[in-house]
């Protein structure tokens, strides 16, 4: 009977899986109704004493960025063109293909760099021009490729342009969103719930499907008995936190959570989801990775840890089977219960996985930052590459 439920869970999950491929379920009848603009001033005070009213902080999530385009697309004509290209090549770092990026990349030059540089109205520094034409030259066309001009673009915009958009309505817009999102009560019936995919101390991760839109999710459940059984509060309570931290824009390299909510007995964070297992169950069933897969994977991972230690995040727990794969091959860091924020005080604490843990953190009572991070991701790599 436990064989034909578990095959029935298998079969239920598959079906919820291509069901949210095809044909997302209908969208909630009930509309969002926005709050009056005179909610402003609350929320502005509010997400002040947070800080999280920045340049960073907004452009880098999804409403926000939409806000501030619109802003300066109807508003703002000099911030134009500096929009226009930062989101071309933010869809040119998605391409995972290198004759894809190579043939974005020259279309990219040609009309945001090259255009501009012949009417000699280019606005970016000699440096970033030369990184450019320099790797293009050689068909070195990585990910961060055009990194020097997001830098640049992001600096451009963070000024007077950024202080007009706070005095405008579309910051009031952001504020009445920003209000909506707090006074969101989800529940179990809000998702379909389907079979367990993990098993942690406290608690089991489902595969889930969100009954408005169709998308699956991976919802991490905590028994509130095991935890306080455990003494786990603190570490529940952080985890909370630092995915908050860490799940502010667009990084596909971290396992980001979208929503969460409690029940009586159990708390829940609804997760990116996972389909391709860890790199640890790949390396026991495959043996070790090789040289070109591994400069891969560390490449996504690495920009994974850049995302957190650039909110001040330090990971702590930096091993093969916290890096989980999804159905296309690419890898997300997971589980963030031993992140620490070390925007105010560096951490001490000796914690984490005995073989990854830096020398800093080994040492009780010595303060460390991002620095351990690194020391972990390099035994983990040789772990992965030797198999010991």
């Amino acid at each position: 009977m436990a064989d034909l439920e578990a095959v029935l869970a298998d079969v239920s999950y598959l079906m919820a899986m291509e069901k949210s491929k095809a044909t997302p379920a209908a969208r909630a009848s009930k509309k969002i109704v926005l709050p009056e603009p005179s909610i402003r001033s609350v929320m502005q005070k509010y997400l002040q004493e947070r800080n999280e009213i920045t340049f960073d902080k907004i452009f880098n999530q999804k409403i926000g960025f939409l806000l501030f385009k619109d802003f300066c697309l109807n508003e703002i004509n000099e911030a134009v063109p500096q929009v226009k290209f930062y989101e071309e090549i933010k869809e040119y770092e998605k391409l995972d293909n290198e004759e894809d990026r190579l043939c974005r990349s020259r279309q990219i030059y040609d009309a945001y760099i090259m255009k501009e540089l012949l009417s000699c109205s280019h606005p970016f520094s000699k440096q970033a021009v030369e990184h450019v034409q320099s790797h293009l030259s050689k068909k070195q066309v990585t990910s961060t490729l055009f990194q020097p001009y997001i830098e640049e673009i992001c600096e451009s915009l963070r000024g007077n342009i950024f202080q007009k958009f706070m005095e405008s309505d579309k910051f009031t817009r952001f504020c009445q969103w920003k209000n909506v999102e707090l006074n969101i009560h989800l529940t179990m019936n809000d998702f379909s719930v389907h079979r367990i995919i993990g098993r942690g101390g406290f608690g089991e991760v489902y595969g889930c499907r969100k009954a408005d839109t169709g998308k699956m999710y991976a919802m991490k459940c905590l028994d509130k008995k095991r935890i306080k059984m455990k003494q786990g509060e603190t570490l529940a309570l952080n985890e909370r936190i630092m995915l908050s931290l860490v799940s502010t824009g667009d990084c596909p390299f971290i396992v980001c959570m979208t929503y969460a909510f409690h029940t009586p007995d159990k708390l829940c964070f609804i997760l990116d989801l996972m389909n391709g297992g860890d790199l640890h169950y790949h390396l026991s069933q495959h043996g070790v990775f090789s040289e070109k897969e591994m400069r891969f994977y560390a490449t996504e991972i690495i920009l994974g840890l850049e995302h957190m230690h650039n909110r001040f995040v330090v990971y702590r727990d930096l091993k093969p089977a916290n890096i989980l794969l999804d159905e296309h091959g690419h890898v997300r860091i997971s589980d963030l219960g031993l992140a620490c924020d070390f925007s105010r005080k560096k951490p001490h604490a000796s914690v984490g996985t005995h073989g990854y843990m830096a020398p800093e953190v080994l040492q009780k009572g010595t303060a460390y930052d991002s620095s351990a991070d690194w020391f972990s991701l390099g035994c983990m790599l040789f772990k992965l590459l030797r198999g010991r």
